[in-house]
């Protein structure tokens, strides 16, 4: 149930941080691909590969989404209250995602994984 509830929150955060149109479309298509692979690795509780692939991924997405906020951050003078606050749940999620990382790993001990 707490990976679960750890989903929806990453969803809530990761979809305001979408919500200006700020960041390019890979950060959208990164987040959402990882979010599709831990819905599978969430259904299939027998599956391995789909837990190891859901943990990679959010490995990979804390890594590209720290290289699309740094490089796409607007200027102070073009900072609106919109993207101010875009920037912020993107920054809040990517924060959010070493627990995700932490309760994905423990639930690939559990299942198993060396």
């Amino acid at each position: 149930r707490l990976i679960v509830n750890v989903g929806w929150v990453f969803v809530v955060l990761f979809d305001r941080g979408c919500m200006n149109y700020m960041f390019p479309a890979s950060y959208a298509w990164g987040n959402f691909s990882v979010l599709a692979v831990g819905i599978w690795a969430i259904v299939q509780r027998d599956s391995l590969d789909a837990i190891m692939m859901f943990l990679t991924g959010l490995l990979l997405t804390v890594l590209t989404d720290i290289i699309h906020i740094s490089v796409f951050y607007p200027p102070n003078n073009y900072l609106t209250d919109e993207k101010r606050f875009s920037v912020g749940m993107a920054i809040f999620s990517l924060l959010l995602k070493p627990v995700s990382c932490y309760l994905v790993y423990r639930m690939y001990r559990e299942r198993g994984g060396e």
